[in-house]
């Protein structure tokens, strides 16, 4: 029987080329986002070009009752998720004293709570299979102070690193991805143009090398995944640099 995978953010972007590079392996999925016509589009890409079967669940992953549709499916013994990929997200401006404060509070109950959530209610059934793979879709972000975005993916990275060394010896690995700027409509969600992020081309990365290298890392067990030597060497940088150079660096860009 072929494993199957849930994944978060599926109608475009890393969630989307997550959904594809599993479905090339045989994975079956479950794609979960807000937008139904971007969904059942990649759902049937999917079916067409693997012969997977692709579950599509529209859910806004801010709202209680919503996210408990998708926490309710990873329960379901009968139908078992063995791989999650939380990858829902999306970037706020930089300037959070002039932001609206529920934009921030939904921002962080997105990247902190649901992934939360939906770890808790993967787990007991991966648990008691004894197998299982969660993979949260963090950020160098995270290692670099920025703004909200920054804080809410050092938290997923810190919980990812415990809960690997926790539940790897019971056969559940979780795995934070961290890549740098990657080609996506990520920054065109955030009002900017392509070409217009202030990032030079060589610190770009693509949504296919992101994803294969987050598979590879996740099957090896490791805890963080950085997909990319320069974000290697800029986040080892950073240990070595003043914090207010550090800042700095990170308000580059969006």
């Amino acid at each position: 029987m072929p494993k199957t995978a849930l994944i978060t953010g599926a109608s475009s972007g890393l969630g989307a080329e997550f959904a594809r590079q599993l479905a090339l392996r045989g994975a079956d999925v479950v794609l979960v986002a807000r937008d139904k016509e971007a969904l059942e589009s990649v759902a049937a890409s999917l079916r067409d070009g693997y012969g997977v079967t692709a579950e599509v669940i529209v859910a806004d992953l801010t709202v209680p009752r919503q996210r408990d549709k998708i926490a309710n499916r990873l329960q379901e013994a009968h139908r078992p998720i063995e791989i999650l990929v939380n990858n829902a997200g999306y970037g706020l401006p930089l300037a959070f004293e002039s932001n609206d404060i529920e934009d921030e509070a939904r921002h962080l109950a997105l990247h902190v709570e649901a992934p939360m959530r939906l770890i808790h209610a993967a787990l007991g059934s991966m648990l008691a299979r004894g197998s299982g793979r969660i993979i949260n879709v963090a950020s160098v972000a995270g290692f670099i102070p920025r703004g909200t975005y920054g804080a809410v993916k050092a938290w997923v990275i810190s919980f990812s690193r415990w809960a690997n060394v926790r539940y790897a010896p019971r056969g559940v690995t979780v795995t934070a991805v961290c890549p740098g700027f990657v080609h996506t409509n990520f920054h065109e969600r955030l009002g900017l143009p392509p070409g217009q992020e202030g990032i030079p081309d060589a610190m770009w990365l693509t949504a296919h090398d992101v994803v294969q290298a987050a598979l590879q890392d996740a099957a090896r067990g490791r805890a963080v995944s950085v997909p990319s030597l320069r974000y290697k060497a800029l986040i080892a940088l950073t240990r070595l640099v003043p914090a207010s150079v550090v800042v700095k660096a990170g308000e580059t860009g969006r």
